[in-house]
């Protein structure tokens, strides 16, 4: 078990070993101008080596949020009561100690990653992918049908559109405490006709049709 758990702990370091590494490049000299073989070459590893670990390029930075990508089902799952209720507290906690995901956050580190981010085509279309696969999750834990699939899309894109517009607002220079008041009351209007607009059984978080 050991050997296991010693096993894991060195790929793991191994993949945030690379990531920031690649990361790193990337911002010095851009997205496109870096080859995976400079990033292997940086890494002291080989290219078969690192793309056992990353299958994609875009892979390389999207690792740095990968753990986000079943947060809101993790949530859900663990929430007693509501998943939108759920949902809405899990941001506003983020917003309160400026979680990097709820875009309020001014590190220039932080900045610079979603600057590298938004700003790669090609980063944004795997973003899309890791979006979508998030979405799949949620839907899924709150009964995986239609109805279900309906919910989970607009309470991904209310979340990504309220991170956003936070993160719009500190890039263009805003301050973080300057920011956080709006941030706040338009998470609160978005999630709260979020619950209004959907079916009571997927809003209490039960599986079935609804007969109401």
């Amino acid at each position: 078990m050991s050997e296991i758990g010693l096993r894991e702990r060195k790929k793991q370091r191994m993949y945030q070993v690379v990531s920031d590494i690649a990361i790193r490049l990337f911002l010095e000299k851009g997205f496109d101008a870096v080859s995976v073989a400079e990033v292997a070459a940086a890494a002291e590893i080989s290219k078969p080596t690192l793309f056992r670990y990353f299958p994609a390029k875009e892979d390389l930075v999207l690792y740095r949020i990968a753990d986000h990508e079943g947060e809101a089902a993790r949530v859900v799952t663990e929430a007693e009561g509501e998943p939108v209720e759920a949902l809405r507290r899990h941001f506003l906690e983020g917003l309160e100690r400026s979680d990097p995901v709820t875009g309020l956050n001014d590190d220039p580190r932080v900045l610079a990653f979603h600057e590298l981010l938004y700003g790669t085509p090609s980063l944004v279309a795997r973003a899309y992918a890791h979006q979508e696969r998030a979405e799949a999750a949620l839907a899924e834990v709150l009964g995986g049908d239609l109805d279900a699939r309906l919910a989970a899309g607009q309470i991904m894109a209310v979340r990504r559109i309220l991170a956003m517009e936070n993160w719009r607002r500190i890039a263009a220079g805003e301050r973080v405490a300057d920011v956080r008041p709006d941030a706040v009351a338009a998470a609160e209007r978005a999630f709260g006709r979020l619950a209004a607009g959907l079916p009571p059984r997927v809003r209490a978080g039960r599986p079935g049709s609804d007969t109401e």
